[in-house]
């Protein structure tokens, strides 16, 4: 008898969601949104001539834009215009929060500042998605520039993703779910909107608190100081070895060939040395082997 196909869990189901958000951290928001049963909308500029959309993510990397926006339906509309207004204020109407990605200067010239919108729409909530918090909402800046500011690049290598912009949506997405909760506690099935502000800067440094801690940094134990939780030269490859609980430590240990009291020296450059000897000469293959059978936790990688 064939098990039950599970249904998929709709928490959003009703709730209307409308993004004026350009580029990652909105869009990507509303596609999570969508997947928790949202009815979502997004409102873009016009598009130039030529072209499908003004969204600077279609442009320079359309699967990604297509991605984040399958399932959800996308309008355009020229904001600075009457006819812009008043299709926007048409979909406003019938939505439940509202996503923005403006300056708060800019919102304010197109009459989306959070006072006027809810005096128009005393139901509806609002999340604004700005580069700093506070009087730095005005200031220019990227994922890049609020990674540098928090200590999170290293030398002249770019981060190998996102982290502030998708770390950016998922507070988005969080900030809807306590926009929402904290309408409904109002004890009316329409109650009064709130306002909820996600600055990219405030995300970044979030995600740095590792780092803060000294949890990521030379002398931490996930910054390289354990032996057990560090990426090593292989054979063919390189492996990255994240065993940093005592048992996981232990297996390692053992496997390399250094004795179980040196599970409580991980930290000794002995130890160090043992492993990365070992894993030089270890291929890639040899190493899933024995990750499998000795249930370690690594992970092998081409070079």
């Amino acid at each position: 008898m064939q098990p039950e196909k599970q249904k998929r869990i709709a928490p959003l189901k009703g709730v209307r969601v409308l993004s004026l958000a350009l580029n990652l951290p909105g869009p990507a928001a509303m596609m999570r949104l969508h997947q928790m049963g949202a009815t979502c909308t997004k409102l873009e500029p016009l598009a130039p001539s030529g072209t499908s959309t003004a969204d600077p993510m279609g442009l320079y990397k359309p699967a990604a834009y297509q991605t984040m926006h399958q399932g959800m339906r996308v309008v355009q509309a020229d904001l600075k215009t009457t006819r812009g207004q008043v299709a926007m204020h048409k979909l406003m109407a019938k939505t439940d929060v509202l996503i923005t990605s403006f300056r708060p200067s800019a919102l304010s010239k197109l009459g989306l500042d959070w006072k006027a919108l809810h005096r128009l729409y005393p139901s509806l909530c609002m999340v604004s998605v700005v580069g700093g918090s506070g009087a730095r909402a005005e200031e220019p800046g990227h994922d890049l520039t609020y990674l540098a500011e928090n200590g999170l690049l290293n030398g002249l290598e770019l981060p190998a993703t996102l982290y502030a912009d998708m770390g950016g949506s998922l507070m988005t997405t969080e900030a809807v779910l306590q926009a929402l909760l904290m309408r409904q506690s109002s004890g009316r099935s329409k109650g009064r909107g709130v306002f909820q502000e996600i600055a990219l800067s405030d995300v970044a440094s979030y995600l740095a608190l590792p780092r803060t801690w000294g949890l990521t940094t030379p002398d931490g134990d996930v910054g390289g100081a354990h032996a057990g939780y560090k990426i090593y030269p292989c054979k063919n490859g390189r492996v990255a070895v994240a065993a940093l609980e005592p048992h996981f430590a232990k297996r390692l240990c053992l496997a390399v060939g250094l004795e179980e009291k040196d599970m409580h020296s991980m930290h000794a450059f002995k130890t160090h040395k043992a492993f990365a000897n070992f894993f030089a000469s270890q291929t890639r293959q040899q190493l899933d082997r024995l990750a499998a059978s000795k249930d370690i936790p690594l992970h092998t990688l081409t070079k």
